[in-house]
């Protein structure tokens, strides 16, 4: 994903892709939220708002594109968002899907997370903060609020020590990849805090899928955590 500078709306990155702008979808049912986001993400260059939806089962039966990341809540009538992450993405099998908030709960944390959801912001999030988020979030970062990275270190944490027969032939240099997106390091900061370049950053991900079975950063994560990996 490459980037100019723009300061529109406070962002001093806006996302150029020769695929078009990133198209977004925003599932919440509070009415006012939801227009605010569509008109933020509408507003900015780079972005694109393809639907606004009440409830998941809407955004099932008539989202009319692919999006490429869905702002997904909480809290919604009918599905609760921890559940519509799986099917929204068994839908959409390449959508990013962030998580939106009031409350930092460690179950919905982790529910989230183990369904899919590549990254977990409180509604409070600057407007600024929220589109760098979703453009993070396209590029396979994993964008969340420091209050929300804080419990997912927490989880991991209280999580017993792993078992040496149970690490799937990770390299300690795997698990240090493994704990640093499941912390929401995006590659390039990954890079800088591992002092590796972008491609061996990918090239390290790459070996992780393989080992661990899955396709994408959330299974990763999410499969790490269940097992104890990390």
């Amino acid at each position: 994903m490459l980037y100019h500078s723009d300061f529109e709306m406070g962002v001093n990155r806006v996302p150029v892709s020769a695929s078009g702008p990133i198209r977004v979808a925003i599932v919440e049912d509070d009415r006012t939220t939801r227009q605010g986001l569509a008109l933020l993400i509408e507003g900015t260059p780079g972005y694109q708002c393809i639907g606004q939806y009440r409830a998941v089962e809407d955004a099932m039966r008539i989202a009319p594109a692919h999006p490429d990341v869905i702002l997904l809540d909480i809290n919604l009538p009918r599905m609760q968002g921890t559940e519509g992450v799986k099917l929204l993405r068994e839908r959409y099998p390449r959508v990013q899907v962030v998580m939106l908030t009031v409350f930092d709960a460690q179950d919905q944390v982790f529910e989230s997370i183990c369904n899919g959801a590549c990254g977990y912001l409180l509604k409070k999030t600057p407007p600024a903060r929220l589109l760098e988020a979703i453009a993070e979030a396209h590029e396979g970062g994993a964008p969340m609020t420091p209050e929300i990275a804080r419990q997912v270190v927490t989880l991991f944490q209280k999580a017993p020590p792993q078992r040496q027969d149970e690490d799937h032939g990770l390299s300690q240099r795997d698990l240090s990849v493994l704990n640093l997106l499941a912390e929401g390091y995006s590659y390039t900061a990954l890079s800088g805090q591992l002092g590796i370049t972008i491609n061996t950053v990918r090239n390290h991900i790459r070996g992780i899928y393989e080992k661990l079975h899955v396709h994408s950063r959330s299974e990763a994560v999410s499969k790490a955590i269940r097992k104890r990996i990390i």
